[in-house]
C-alpha cells in the first residue's frame, strides 16, 4: 500500500510581481502550495494568489517587511499555521537601490543587508527548526525529513563593478551565507543559490536598451524569467545539490562589464 501524498508548501518572498511571481507560478504549476509574500503590493499579491490557486488549488498571501526582524521571525510561523507545514523557502525579494563608494553610508548598507541577507538567514533558521520539529510526524524516508532554501543572487558577483555598491555587498554576503548555512543546517536543510543575469527591465532601462543589453552574452541572450524559475524548481527538486550556486545568465558572468547594466 503506497503512503499518502503530502502536499508540499513553498514560501516565495517578493512573489507579488516580477521574477518572484514567475517563480511562484512555476512551482504552483508543479503542484506546490504557494505562500505569496509581499510588502507593499497587496493588489499584485492577490492576483498572484488567484493565479496560483488556478494552477495548484492552494495559495495565500502573507505580508511582511523584510527589513523588520520581528516581522521576518513571524512570517514562517504564519505560513505554517495556514498550510500546516512548509517544505521550501525561495528568497526572491530584494532591495535594489543605487549607491556608489562616494554615496555609501551605514544606513544604506544596513537597509540592503537587513532585507537581502538577514531576512534570508532568519527564514533558513526558521525552516530548519520547523523541519526538526516535524521529524517524528513525517512518513519514514531515507535520511529523515528535509527542507530546502533557494537564495536568489546575481551574476554580477562573478563579474563585479562598483555600481549598486550596498546591493552588491548584501548579495555577496548572502552568497557566503548560502555556503555556511548549507554546512550548519544539513542534513535537514539544503541551501542553494541561483544567480540570474539581466532578466527583466526596470524603470532605469528602456525596452529597446534592455533588449540590446540582454543579447550581450556568449550565448547571445541572457536569462529569461522562465529560465530562472525552472532553475529554482530544479534546485528544489534535486536532492544532491547544496552549498553552491547555479548561474543562469547565458554566460554574462564570463564577460567584463565596467558598469552595471542600467548604467551602460
Amino acid at each position: 500500500m503506497s503512503s499518502p501524498t503530502i502536499a508540499r508548501t513553498v514560501l516565495v518572498t517578493g512573489s507579488a510581481k516580477r521574477l518572484g511571481r514567475e517563480i511562484a507560478l512555476a512551482l504552483a504549476s508543479a503542484g506546490w502550495q504557494v505562500a505569496v509574500h509581499y510588502r507593499d503590493s497587496l493588489a499584485d499579491a492577490t492576483k498572484t494568489v488567484a493565479d496560483c490557486v488556478r494552477l495548484s488549488g492552494a495559495s495565500n498571501a502573507f505580508h511582511a517587511d523584510l527589513a523588520n526582524e520581528a516581522a521576518v521571525r513571524n512570517l514562517l510561523p504564519q505560513v505554517i499555521h495556514h498550510f500546516g507545514r512548509v517544505d521550501a523557502v525561495v528568497n526572491s525579494a530584494s532591495t535594489f537601490e543605487h549607491d556608489t563608494v562616494a554615496s555609501f553610508s551605514f544606513g544604506v548598507m544596513d537597509k540592503h543587508l537587513r532585507s537581502n541577507t538577514g531576512a534570508a538567514i532568519l527564514l533558513a533558521q526558521a525552516l530548519h527548526a520547523h523541519v526538526l520539529a516535524r521529524a517524528g510526524t513525517d512518513p519514514p524516508q531515507t535520511g529523515g525529513p528535509q527542507g530546502v532554501v533557494v537564495n536568489l543572487l546575481d551574476q554580477k558577483l562573478w563579474n563585479q563593478n562598483p555600481d549598486f555598491f550596498s546591493y552588491t555587498l548584501s548579495k555577496a554576503a548572502l552568497e557566503a551565507a548560502t555556503t555556511m548555512l548549507a554546512m550548519a543546517l544539513g542534513p535537514q536543510l539544503r541551501v542553494v543559490g541561483v544567480a540570474p543575469g539581466l532578466t527583466l527591465t526596470s524603470h532605469l532601462l528602456s525596452q529597446e536598451k534592455f533588449e540590446a543589453l540582454h543579447q550581450l552574452s556568449p550565448l547571445g541572450r541572457s536569462s529569461t524569467p522562465a529560465d530562472v524559475a525552472a532553475t529554482v524548481k530544479f534546485a528544489i527538486d534535486n536532492q544532491s545539490i547544496t552549498g553552491t550556486t547555479l548561474l543562469v545568465d547565458g554566460g554574462q558572468h564570463l564577460m567584463k562589464f565596467e558598469r552595471d547594466f542600467s548604467m551602460l
